[in-house]
């Protein structure tokens, strides 16, 4: 078969070229940005601050697994294994049919079945705040906006669930900072600010069927702290979230009762008989831990310090926790410490609750960037592999760990060094949706998922 190519551009991607594409392939990674004094004035002026590239990096050879190795992709975007093929849905810039502009930064993605049938994607923009030209504004800010200074949000992408044709596309959102990750639930979208000021570091819950911009949800109960990811158990209404700190906690927010599941009690991951235990170094793959859940004694203390209260009463930390999903085969909660491990390369956790306890799983640690290096926003597949995307130091991966745990390669960004971000699945696991986020870019990938 021919290798890899993409289809047309759909109605929401067409109305900006490829050549002010370009322009958007500049905008910084997510570490570089943050920490960048000259950013925001350098996008204003439009200047490229990422290289993109085309040549094949030797020193990270692909291993192929059980869909093949990967083939170059003619359009130099995203290299595939032989059979998957993508479609670009969504460009940053181009106009909504809300009359508003895509949103830079593309980020934690999920797919639900709307009562029409169709799919909405509801789509992260990882923003921070007061830098206009990453917001979807064209003039003013609509007053359902959480804040005037946010140009992060939440943008919602209609798909026709036989084609995946985009139908339509709108903000859902506006007025949040760095959106970074957050996770499906039985209310609709989880989006989480990975941020911390006197307004912002919190979780929204946001409707898949807003056709427009709606009213902000914040969710005050679950902590305001630098959110990352988040998941729910459907069948207790518990959610987990991830915390983007180089000391940071896993938390739990257990509802009173699953009828009013905000209404509950915040906790954090501990380790039996290892009060504050570290967990970036000194465990091995496999490696099984009795765990307890300490109560957190304030959500909100007013500055972000939460998960050092956490921990002086004896939570465990782990480094940069990131991506999250609920495994429902499993009951159980897979996570990412980005840069965990012995040489910061990453690790993949999972929580496996039982009650007040359970255990917390080592599935995987990298050695070194060969093996997988930062993994970020990850997806649990219909048949039970587990898809994440890279956020690392070099050119960024889909990686996936098989069932025989085993970790082998999906796809390769072969566009820039940006990384990738929101994979995630229709709910038929048909379809899986990723971004090249500092490249703007949305894809739908189809192919033979169910022959792993």
């Amino acid at each position: 078969m021919r290798a890899p190519r993409s289809s047309p551009a759909e109605p929401c991607v067409a109305a900006q070229d490829d050549a002010a594409g370009a322009d958007r392939r500049g905008l910084l990674g997510r570490r570089s940005f943050l920490y960048a004094g000259g950013a925001a004035a350098a996008l204003v002026a439009g200047f490229p601050l990422v290289q993109t590239f085309g040549a094949r990096d030797e020193a990270r050879p692909w291993r192929p697994g059980p869909y093949g190795p990967l083939r170059p992709d003619p359009d130099g975007r995203l290299d595939l294994p032989e059979g998957f093929s993508y479609r670009v849905l969504s460009r940053t810039g181009t106009t909504m049919s809300d009359g508003l502009r895509v949103p830079a930064r593309p980020d934690g993605m999920a797919c639900f079945t709307l009562p029409d049938g169709s799919l909405a994607l509801l789509r992260n923009h990882e923003n921070p705040a007061h830098v206009g030209l990453l917001g979807p504004w064209t003039d003013g800010v609509a007053p359902e906006s959480y804040s005037r200074e946010g140009m992060g949000g939440v943008t919602r992408v209609v798909l026709d669930a036989a084609t995946l044709e985009v139908r339509s596309c709108n903000l859902v959102l506006g007025g949040t900072t760095l959106n970074c990750a957050g996770g499906p639930s039985p209310w609709g979208w989880l989006t989480c600010e990975e941020d911390y000021d006197a307004r912002h570091g919190l979780v929204f819950a946001c409707d898949p069927t807003a056709a427009r911009i709606a009213p902000p949800q914040p969710i005050r109960g679950y902590g305001r702290f630098r959110h990352e990811a988040a998941c729910v158990d459907p069948r207790t209404s518990i959610a987990y979230l991830t915390e983007d700190r180089e000391d940071s906690c896993l938390y739990r927010f257990v509802p009173h009762d699953p009828a009013r599941p905000f209404d509950g009690e915040l906790q954090a991951l501990a380790i039996r008989g290892r009060p504050r235990a570290r967990t970036g170094t000194g465990l091995r793959a496999g490696e099984r831990l009795e765990i307890a859940w300490v109560p957190v004694r304030d959500p909100d203390p007013g500055d972000d310090v939460l998960r050092h209260l956490a921990q002086q009463d004896g939570a465990a930390s782990f480094v940069r926790g990131e991506g999250m999903a609920f495994d429902p085969e499993r009951g159980a909660v897979v996570f990412a410490a980005s840069a965990g491990g012995p040489n910061a390369n990453g690790q993949l956790f999972r929580v496996e609750p039982e009650g007040d306890g359970g255990e917390l799983v080592l599935l995987a640690q990298s050695e070194g960037s060969a093996d997988f290096d930062m993994p970020d926003n990850l997806v649990v597949a219909p048949n039970g592999v587990v898809f994440f995307c890279e956020d690392g130091r070099d050119r960024n991966y889909v990686r996936a760990i098989g069932t025989d745990g085993r970790v082998f390669d999906f796809a390769r960004n072969t566009l820039s060094r940006s990384e990738l971000a929101g994979v995630c699945f229709s709910p038929d696991g048909r379809a899986m949706f990723v971004s090249l986020q500092t490249d703007g870019l949305t894809l739908a990938i189809t192919g033979p998922f169910a022959h792993a």
